[in-house]
């Protein structure tokens, strides 16, 4: 019987061990989790979602306490659209991210970073490109295009020094959104490097409606990849999205995938940036503690455990301090459902907010528990202590139980 390590991804000339880490915000895909894959001669992935947020934790920077003062007489001002964020300390702390990321990389693999289309920051254009050319300048091995079509993505670094020697990628769901972006990018005469292929059953923001559960992700892999061959285009394959044993991955690897990427299992590593009593709450969940809801002022349905805090929290919008997802008029789909509520319980000192939820804050503060479908399986992985807690795993146990593990065993960690 096969196992994953009887395969390679093969990038050009180079061969990696085929295990993608996804690229989980906000830095719940930490350093530490991507420096282990990159050791392992595998794929990790750090974030940029609120890189400047990242920065203060990781670097004792001040980006948001000086972007809130210097934005303070607004706060409560249902018009958004003078917050902007300063360009030059953007660049200055993703390339901080990444240099420090990258100086302490070890081992054959790469570090890539997942770049989000819709962080629009009130200026999706111009932050966009800034995210993407920092992270080259940083020296970042390559970006997966992430949350979007990225229809103008690639034009925005043709002109950059690395456009053609850094690793470049994209996730879609579906067929027609593989289309959209190769005939959008033809212009640049450079294919993208991998297409990460997303299936319905992957955490946060999903490529589907509410009828997710509709599609399988063998079936969006296997039309994608009939279609390329017919093209003719030689573009390696990843799926995504419930991939949760060692054999499941090798179903895919022997049926053409280049590689595999796998998220959820990682989210209880001792490396992953969720605090560890998060950790805890997603070994405890049962399969209906899992919802996908609307709740994500992107448009995106998204996965999460029903227990997160955030869901019905009406925290004030925090657009002066963070505001990642202002559109580029200064409009948030949360900044109108609060407005509404706010409205509606006037002298209320605290109101909810069902339909929607300040992702920025949010995510920031560790309340909203995004996961894949598969999360309540994680209880399985792992062993429980004598206060009924279940023991974290290193993020190499769990990467080479994906890589060397046959069938559906999953390997406990030491008694």
């Amino acid at each position: 019987m096969e196992c994953v390590d009887d395969f390679r991804l093969r990038l050009g000339r180079q061969e990696l061990v085929p295990i993608v880490i996804g690229g989980m915000g906000v830095d719940i895909s930490t350093s530490d989790l991507a420096l282990v894959a990159a050791r392992l001669g595998g794929v990790g992935h750090i974030s940029d979602a609120m890189v400047p947020t990242i920065a203060d934790r990781r670097y004792n920077t001040k980006y948001v306490k000086d972007k809130l003062r210097q934005y303070k007489y607004n706060v409560a001002n249902d018009d958004k659209s003078d917050v902007q964020f300063d360009l030059a300390r953007l660049a200055e702390a993703t390339e901080m991210h990444v240099r420090h990321t990258m100086e302490a990389k070890r081992g054959a693999g790469l570090i890539l970073i997942n770049c989000m289309e819709k962080l629009t920051m009130n200026a999706p254009k111009e932050t966009l490109r800034v995210r993407l050319r920092s992270a080259l300048d940083a020296g970042i091995d390559g970006i997966t295009l992430a949350a979007g079509l990225h229809l103008g993505s690639f034009a925005l670094m043709e002109d950059h020094p690395r456009f053609r020697d850094a690793r470049l990628g994209i996730i879609v769901s579906s067929l027609r959104a593989l289309q959209l972006f190769l005939k959008k990018s033809v212009r640049t005469r450079r294919l993208p490097d991998y297409v990460v292929v997303e299936g319905p059953l992957a955490g946060g923001h999903l490529g589907f409606g509410m009828d997710w559960a509709n599609y399988d992700l063998a079936a969006i892999f296997a039309e994608i990849q009939a279609w390329l061959r017919a093209e003719q285009l030689e573009i390696p394959l990843i799926p995504a999205g419930g991939i949760f044993t060692g054999g499941d991955a090798t179903s895919f690897l022997a049926h053409g995938a280049a590689a595999v990427q796998v998220a959820t299992r990682f989210t209880v590593a001792r490396e992953c940036g969720l605090p560890d009593d998060i950790k805890q709450e997603y070994f405890k969940a049962d399969e209906d503690d899992i919802e996908v809801n609307g709740i994500s002022p992107t448009g995106y349905p998204m996965r999460m455990l029903k227990n997160s805090p955030a869901i019905g929290d009406g925290i004030r919008p925090n657009c002066e301090a963070y505001g990642y997802l202002l559109d580029a008029r200064g409009r948030c789909q949360y900044i109108d459902a609060w407005n509404r509520e706010a409205a509606a319980h006037p002298g209320a000192k605290k109101i909810r907010v069902w339909d929607k939820t300040c992702l920025c804050t949010q995510m920031r503060n560790f309340d909203l528990w995004t996961c894949g479908h598969t999360a309540y399986r994680l209880k399985d992985t792992s062993r429980r202590l004598d206060d009924g807690s279940f023991r974290l795993l290193a993020a190499e146990h769990i990467f080479n139980d994906y890589r060397y593990s046959k069938g559906d065993a999953i390997a406990l960690p030491p008694a």
